[in-house]
């Protein structure tokens, strides 16, 4: 007996050696990704900054958020170990929605207020042109593309955000890497080109409204992104699209409305937050993006610059109907992000506000109607 548990101690010491060395192996391989993906982010901010400055240099409109976009996404196309922090755009998300909602002084509310009609009008117009574009991808697409059904066509058309689209691609059992390819070249052409349309057309500074409080008071700052990052936080938690941009717009609205004016933000902590939503979108366009389905890709291209078309001539009859400039209202019927639009608008001065109360409700409303309308007009005859 004492000669079994002799042997069995060597045993049992080798088993718990063993087990330590699996556990330092485990804590070496997580600290090295995560020193390789700080680097990486470090890397890919460096690219960033680099093309922010040639833009500036260029004199180009939107250079804090266009250079970086472009910069890190022929980065990312040419095999570079680019990468977005999560973190850091969330923080750059909640800043561009605190800059936007000091703009909804109880005046400007009343103006938003007054033209509820415009603003159905343009959710009306979101739906009725994603449909029209669903319907483009899918009688011209590549028929040797496996599963390239309508579901996938159809969530690929939409006007909303990439995320959301591909998720309810996913329900229906869409391609999500098509939704989501359409969905980030769209972004990526209309925040390019329509701003530089903009600038190089004369239409920029017309709308000097949106200067509100000339000081920043760093007690009022800390306040506003506490409240900022409590909403935020609960709208993720409920699931919520785009929940630390709209919680954070949601809390600079309500304050302002009630005409509570506790701080503005400084200009570097804005143009930092464009730097960090370009590199979020330019990382998305790896080789393997590139090369995976160049003629969906093809379509998608000519398809956007077709929504452009129409949605700028969408953009001047609605301005005619609201005495609104037509720049304005070409920016809150575009087919881009909110963030991406309302940032045009606020650094052009173009009417932000407008342009943020409409795209917000353009995606509310998309993200609500589209898959109740898929349901009952596409899935619903095909069974």
């Amino acid at each position: 007996m004492n000669a079994e548990q002799a042997d069995s101690k060597p045993s049992k010491n080798s088993r718990q050696v063993r087990r330590m060395n699996e556990g330092q192996d485990i804590t070496r391989y997580y600290a090295l990704t995560m020193l390789k993906n700080a680097l990486s982010v470090v890397g890919t901010l460096g690219v960033a900054c680099l093309g922010a400055q040639i833009c500036l240099a260029l004199q180009t409109p939107l250079p804090w958020m266009i250079g970086p976009l472009l910069a890190t996404a022929l980065a990312s196309i040419v095999g570079a170990p680019t990468l977005s922090a999560t973190p850091l755009r969330n923080a750059a998300q909640c800043t561009v929605g605190l800059a936007l909602g000091l703009y909804f002084t109880p005046e400007v509310m009343r103006l938003v207020g007054s033209l509820w009609w415009a603003i159905l009008l343009g959710v009306v117009w979101a739906l009725a042109l994603g449909w029209l574009f669903g319907c483009f991808l899918h009688h011209l697409h590549d028929p040797s593309q496996p599963r390239l059904d309508r579901a996938t066509t159809f969530f690929a058309g939409a006007i909303g955000a990439a995320s959301e689209m591909t998720l309810l691609a996913e329900r229906a059992q869409g391609r999500t890497d098509l939704v989501a390819s359409a969905h980030s070249l769209r972004l990526l052409m209309v925040t390019v080109l329509i701003p530089f349309a903009m600038q190089f057309s004369g239409l920029h500074g017309l709308d000097r409204s949106g200067f509100i409080t000339p000081d920043v008071r760093w007690w009022g700052l800390a306040g506003l992104y506490a409240l900022a990052a409590v909403c935020s936080y609960l709208l993720d938690r409920y699931d919520r699209a785009n929940p630390w941009f709209m919680g954070s717009l949601l809390v600079a609205m309500v304050l302002t409305a009630w005409d509570v004016r506790l701080s503005t933000l400084p200009a570097s902590w804005v143009n930092a937050a464009q730097l960090v939503i370009g590199v979020s979108l330019g990382v998305r366009f790896t080789r393997q993006f590139v090369m995976a389905a160049p003629r969906w890709l093809a379509l998608v291209a000519l398809g956007t610059l077709g929504l452009m078309a129409l949605c700028a001539g969408f953009g001047i009859v609605m301005s005619w109907m609201t005495d609104l400039h037509p720049a304005t209202m070409m920016l809150a019927t575009a087919p881009g992000g909110i963030a991406e639009m309302s940032i045009t608008a606020k650094v052009l001065q173009l009417g932000a506000p407008m342009v943020t109360a409409l795209q917000v409700s353009r995606l509310m409303a998309v993200l609500v109607l589209l898959e109740p309308i898929y349901r009952r007009f596409i899935a619903a005859p095909k069974n």
